[in-house]
């Protein structure tokens, strides 16, 4: 019996490792030929569903939703803490409007159609609406990297925040139309009061412990630097569940804590960083095969009508009005709207939400999780595989910026007032020609290294410069201004 079960939990493991293993795969495809990736995590879950040749049944809704809750706890605290703060900081009016008011304007829309034009009582197509009303732009700059394309001005960081703020609307929307259909007496001022509460409770918190995460990172002295990234995992469930539990709103507690984190300094900063973007996309791959794996196939047929039509509303109807309206009075050419109102694309958050509406178990819940999957998908498969081309064709695309990446690394610790940052030698620079030791550099400056046509060269105080190096240098910040001024200065 004892062995039974230990066989089990082995073949449960194996299995585990397989579909993440084959996911990992199916993403290298993705790179090279320009399919989306979350459209191939779906598929390896599905094709190891009940009704493919894995036959795994998964079926159960509250395991199904704690993996989402999870999932998108760790998702939104990367995006978070991988905004660059300066990017964003202009854009701030705009991509709060999209997160709110487009994700309402989506959400009712969408749960219009669904009740006038598929039949749906009022409130379930409303609850469809909001399952279906946030957007994922990781899965939209996955897919430009792969082209070796990126966007002009400010629309990368508009929809970065976007897609990163507008989850915790969805969320609430979702969760105050099921309370709703659970209890049809319930106040609408009620629900308002709600919503005040668990904003202001999730930014306050979010920040409050944004400033603790960062003092325990900071002062802890743990003895063992591989338990740092453990550190940051306990505080993000703990931002979680204890925003949640006095009544804000946990996801967006964990994204203003991102947020806040990101623009402070702290030990390990780029390691932590890197961390958790993999976490981010193991929740990805986690979630999209749960997907999978929860679809019956066999049961999509019936409503492979209704979901095609509300997944075409939504991408052509619902999404560029409520862009529209929420961009109104912002500078921005008509081809940027555009834009933005086709990259609306749907991922993990729609995914998870569906799993709150299977456990609620509203009045056909079964029927709004199956058109979830078929939006999805065909959002993923529709928008995703033609995002380049209509960047291209609506002239906002720009040459994709490929980070540079250097043998050696520079992790800041405390007592260290040191960064290592890098500067590019100009044509007709003054110090082209001239060794290291010539440029009376200041003393607390030290050149490392040197990347010239690709090849690094170790640097050394004869070391001579030539135009277009690349030079690596560890300069604490009241320098870095001097040593700017002394490579970009031009020959008279």
């Amino acid at each position: 019996m004892h062995f039974n079960e230990a066989l089990s939990t082995e073949y449960l493991i194996l299995g585990a490792a397989f579909l993440l293993i084959q996911s990992i795969i199916a993403s290298k495809i993705s790179s090279r030929f320009g399919i989306p990736a979350l459209l191939l995590f779906m598929g390896v879950g599905m094709l190891a569903g009940s009704d493919g040749p894995g036959g795994i049944v998964f079926d159960n809704a509250w395991v199904a939703k704690s993996l989402g809750v999870i999932a998108l706890s760790y998702i939104l605290f990367s995006g978070g803490l991988d905004t660059d703060a300066a990017s964003v900081r202009h854009i701030v009016r705009r991509g709060v409007s999209l997160a709110t008011l487009g994700v309402v304007l989506t959400a009712g829309l969408v749960g219009a159609f669904a009740h006038l034009v598929l039949g749906f009582p009022l409130l379930e197509g409303l609850l469809l609406g909001a399952v279906v009303s946030s957007t994922d732009a990781a899965a939209v700059f996955s897919i430009l990297r792969s082209h070796n394309v990126s966007l002009k001005r400010k629309l990368k960081p508009l929809l970065e925040l976007e897609s990163g703020s507008n989850d915790p609307m969805a969320v609430f929307l979702t969760l105050g139309i099921l309370q709703l259909i659970a209890s049809p007496g319930t106040s609408p001022v009620n629900l308002v009061l709600w919503f005040v509460q668990q904003m202001v409770l999730g930014a306050i918190l979010g920040w409050v412990f944004a400033r603790v995460t960062i003092f325990t990172i900071n002062k802890i002295k743990l003895e063992y630097d591989g338990l740092y990234p453990v550190v940051t995992l306990a505080f993000v469930m703990f931002i979680y569940s204890f925003t949640s539990v006095v009544g804000g709103n946990g996801f967006l507690a964990v994204y203003i804590a991102g947020i806040v984190m990101s623009r402070k300094d702290f030990l390990y900063k780029r390691t932590l960083t890197r961390f958790h973007d993999g976490i981010a996309w193991l929740m990805q791959i986690v979630m999209f095969l749960a997907l999978g794996l929860l679809v019956y196939p066999s049961r999509l047929l019936p409503v492979a009508g209704a979901g095609f039509v509300t997944a075409l509303f939504l991408m052509l109807v619902a999404r560029p009005v409520s862009v529209f309206i929420s961009l109104a009075f912002a500078r921005m050419s008509l081809n940027e709207r555009v834009m933005i109102s086709w990259v609306g694309l749907r991922g993990a958050a729609p995914v998870i939400l569906s799993t709150f509406v299977l456990l609620a178990a509203p009045p056909g819940a079964d029927l709004i999780f199956n058109i979830v999957f078929f939006v999805v998908l065909l959002s993923v498969l529709l928008q995703g595989t033609t995002i380049p081309l209509v960047a291209k064709w609506l002239k906002v695309d720009a040459p994709l910026e490929h980070k540079r990446r250097y043998p050696i690394e520079f992790e800041p610790t405390e007592g260290v007032n040191t960064d290592l940052v890098e500067y590019m030698i100009p044509f007709n620079a003054a110090v082209a020609g001239k060794a290291i030791y010539e440029l009376g550099l200041p003393a607390d400056c030290l050149v490392t290294m040197i990347c010239r046509n690709d090849q690094f060269i170790v640097a050394g105080g004869k070391t001579v410069l030539e135009e277009g190096d690349i030079v690596l240098a560890l300069v604490n910040p009241e320098t870095q201004k001097t040593l700017l001024s002394i490579f970009s200065k031009l020959k008279a």
